[in-house]
Parts: structure tokens; C-alpha cells; sequence
């Protein structure tokens, strides 16, 4: 056994321990566990020697709180649903105490196991969460909502979903029932209920057909749209000429037309007040988007960042933050041009507007209205990890930026362009200047967090 001044975050649910899981447990100071995973730890063989150091706590920043205070002198284990990584736990844990301090031993995953029972691949399909938490007041913002289902669909063959009590099957079955109307495909439900329990069931049928029916906790979602005349096997999107076995994940589930590099006359906006392309371009490269996780796109103007980004990584979340009515509407126009169902439209002034949104991972500020200090001071205790980017055209809101982020612990970089663009005169061509724009770039790691910069409550239940 190790040291003491790691935590171990342990899967169950689904299959007995391995020895390392089993050494750790047997040997725990404490144990950690909701309810829920208390029944399910009662049927392992290794609950009656542990179950003198266990505490059941239910509440998340509870048990945060815990092992902030035990962690550094006891041998403190976490017991998680399935695998901690996977909208759960770990993630929470990780950005709390850093990645050396956090072990994780992952179990199957709720939708692995669903995939599996219902004898579907499983690598094609969007994976999402409508688990906001199970106290009604303090329920967290989550990244996408039951209205997304519809228009993720338009991009999407096959979506897993963990539920809670509030997002429940009935409840995504009688929204989607009600939502989707035509007849160009097929859409088949089906409910994993009590997934590893003896009394497991997995339920199949239409929409309508399950918004009729009750289940019990917990349970997951799966959700698959077949188009008129096609078979599931190849799938809404597959691409002409190319076999199952050669498609990745991506060419199998997205639709195979969306590319980088929106021109500024597609995209609605006013007044040349737009991102140009050239600086977008820059601006998307720095951030270095990953394919899932959280955006913030603050002082968004027109939209064009964040579309650019939505259309890009699908299963990004992205928050476009924007003070003015008039951009507002082009950003609504945009959103409905591209069809992004995970671009969501944050109208107010940040950092006012930005308090409730999830922890991001990258942080674009293309405006601040004069409020830049506050708005890094927002992010800087919001985010554990990422990048920030900003875009300024004075040096007095470079100095700004750079001193904020600095101070805030992030690794600075600053690009300046400046970019001229050929036009006609006469029967000739010059080329005129645009004014040139500092983009400065931000990067914090984990470890800078961890060591003493106030944490935010934005990390995920145990639910699942």
C-alpha cells in the first residue's frame, strides 16, 4: 500500500474488485460512499471486513470537505459508480487535489454496460449527461438539456444519456415524442434500469411508448435513429464508398460536411463587427479546442468564434456571453443557420452573466466592456486548468490582459497580427491594412490550482 497523501478513487457496480482495488479497500483508513453505492458495496466480499471504516456521506462538497482534512495522514478511498472518469467523481477529484494525488481504479461504465446488454457499438455515439444532482436547489447547469435532444439528432445516429430523477426516461421519451414529428426515421428507446442489480431490466420502444412507463433508479438512456429504408448497422451518416471497419467514430456519426473556415459574408453580423477570418483563424488555433468540454465566449459579438467552434467539435459546449440586443439577434440567426445544438446564448454582461455557468475549459474574450479585471477574476477561480484567450486592439488592454492573467497564474504568449488584404484601385490592385489586434494566450495547469487558489463547486455527483 501506498503512502498516505493520495486519495483512491475506486469503480464498483459491476464486476468483483481486482487485487489492487481489493488490497486498497482492505487496507483504507477510510471509506467514502454514498447510499446508493452502499447497497451496492454490501454484496461485495470485501464489505465485511471494511465496514467499520466506512462513512456514508451523500452530499458531494461534503465529501470534498472530508478529504481535504484526512487525505494527508490517512489512507482515504473513494467509492464512485462505475468509472469515475466518465461524467463522474473523478474529474471533480482530479481538479481538486491534482493529478499525482488522485488514483483512479476504473470499473465498467452504466452506458458500456447498456451498450453491451443491447448488443450496439457504442464508439459512434454522443455521450451526455442530465444528471444535474440530487438536491432540487442546488442542481448545477448542465452543459446540455432535453431541448438539445431534437438537434443533436440531426448530427447524431445514436446518443447515451445518464438520467436522474428530474431528466428521466418518461420525461425524455414525452419531450421527444412531442418534439420530433416527421416520419423520415425511425427512433428506438432503450432504458438500462438498475444496470448490474439482480433485478436488472433493459426496456426497448418508441418514444411515445416509453413516456408511458415508470422506472426505477438508477437507470440510463439510449437513444437511436435509423432513417427511412437504412439499417442501423450503417448508420444515418456513413460515408459513400467506404466500409463499416474503415469509418472512425466521427465519419460514422457527423454528418461528413463541416469545415474550417467560415468566410465573414456567411455569417450574420453588422456594421463590419465581426471577428475577421484571418484573426479567427489565430484566435481558434491558440485555443486549442478540445473535443468535449465547456467554452466561454464572452463579449461574442456576432457569433462568429463560437460558431466556428460549435460546428467544429460538436460535443463542445459553447456559451456565447453578449451584452447587446442587436448581436443577440445575430447570434440567434447564426445559431440557426449552422444548426449548433451546443452553442447556448448567455445574454447579460460578464463576469455578472457568467457566475452559473459550468466550469470552463477554454475561455475566449473578444470584448469585455470595460470589465476585464473582473472578468479574469471570474475565470481565474472558475477554472482549474485551460487556456484563455483574448483579443485586444489597444496596448492598453494588452497591458491589462497580460498583468491579470500573470497575477492569476497562467503562462503568457502574445501574438500580434496584422493582416492586409489586396483590393482593386483603379486597374490595379493594392493591398489595405486592417487594424492589427494583440492575441494574448493564457495557460494554466492543475497543479497551480491545487496549490491554494479558491476552488469553485462545480464538480460532478456521484450518481452515475
Amino acid at each position: 500500500m501506498e503512502a498516505a497523501s493520495k486519495l483512491y478513487v475506486i469503480g464498483i457496480g459491476y464486476k468483483p474488485l481486482n487485487e489492487k482495488a481489493r488490497a486498497i479497500v482492505l487496507k483504507a483508513d477510510s471509506i467514502l460512499v454514498s447510499r446508493r453505492l452502499l447497497e451496492v458495496f454490501m454484496r461485495y466480499e470485501e464489505f465485511d471486513a471494511a465496514r467499520a471504516r466506512i462513512r456514508e456521506i451523500n452530499n458531494v462538497d461534503e465529501t470534498i470537505a472530508f478529504i481535504h482534512q484526512h487525505y494527508k495522514t490517512e489512507k482515504v478511498v473513494l467509492l464512485a459508480s462505475g468509472d469515475p472518469m466518465f461524467f463522474g467523481i473523478g474529474r471533480r477529484a482530479v481538479k481538486e487535489f491534482g493529478k499525482d494525488a488522485v488514483e483512479i481504479i476504473p470499473e465498467l461504465s452504466s452506458i458500456q454496460i447498456a451498450f453491451a446488454r443491447i448488443k450496439e457499438a457504442w464508439d459512434d455515439a454522443f455521450l451526455m449527461s442530465l444528471h444535474g444532482g440530487p438536491d432540487p436547489v442546488k442542481r448545477r447547469r448542465l452543459p446540455y438539456t432535453i431541448d438539445d435532444i431534437p438537434s443533436l439528432l440531426q448530427h447524431y445516429n445514436k446518443l447515451a444519456i445518464l438520467t436522474d430523477k428530474e431528466n428521466n426516461p418518461s420525461v425524455i421519451a414525452g419531450f421527444l415524442a412531442s418534439a420530433i414529428s416527421d416520419q423520415q426515421s425511425e427512433i428506438k428507446m432503450h432504458v438500462g434500469e438498475k444496470l448490474g442489480y439482480p433485478d436488472e431490466r433493459i426496456t426497448e420502444g418508441t418514444p411515445g411508448e416509453i413516456a408511458g412507463m415508470t422506472f426505477s433508479e438508477p437507470n440510463v438512456v439510449i437513444i437511436i435513429q435509423k432513417p427511412a429504408g437504412a439499417t442501423l448497422s450503417e448508420g444515418p451518416y456513413r460515408e459513400a464508398g467506404r466500409s463499416e471497419s474503415s469509418c472512425s467514430a466521427v465519419s460514422g456519426s457527423r454528418k461528413p460536411d463541416i469545415r474550417f473556415g467560415l468566410t465573414e459574408n456567411r455569417i450574420n453580423h453588422s456594421r463590419g463587427l465581426i471577428t475577421k477570418d484571418e484573426v479567427r483563424a489565430i484566435t481558434i488555433h491558440k485555443l486549442k479546442l478540445p473535443s468535449h468540454g465547456v467554452l466561454w465566449d464572452i463579449g461574442a459579438g456576432s457569433g462568429s468564434v463560437s460558431i466556428e467552434a460549435a460546428r467544429l467539435f460538436p460535443g463542445l459546449k459553447v456559451f456565447a456571453v453578449e451584452q447587446n440586443s442587436e448581436q443577440i439577434e445575430h447570434i440567434k440567426t447564426n445559431k440557426a443557420q449552422f444548426a449548433v445544438p451546443n452553442l447556448e446564448i448567455i445574454e447579460g454582461t460578464a463576469p455578472g452573466a457568467v457566475q452559473d455557468l459550468p466550469a470552463p475549459d477554454r475561455v475566449f474574450i473578444g470584448g469585455s466592456a470595460g470589465q476585464l479585471t473582473g472578468i479574469v477574476d471570474t475565470l481565474a477561480a472558475a477554472m482549474h486548468s485551460g487556456i484563455v484567450v483574448i483579443n485586444a486592439a489597444t496596448l492598453e488592454t494588452l497591458r491589462e490582459a497580460i498583468g491579470k492573467l500573470e497575477s492569476a497564474g497562467f503562462q503568457i504568449d502574445v501574438t500580434q497580427v496584422s493582416i492586409s488584404r489586396m483590393k482593386e484601385i483603379g486597374t490595379g490592385n493594392y493591398f489595405s491594412p486592417l487594424n492589427p489586434v494583440f492575441v494574448i494566450r493564457g495557460e494554466r495547469h492543475a497543479r497551480y490550482h491545487a496549490s491554494g487558489l479558491s476552488t469553485r463547486a462545480a464538480g460532478a455527483a456521484q450518481g452515475h
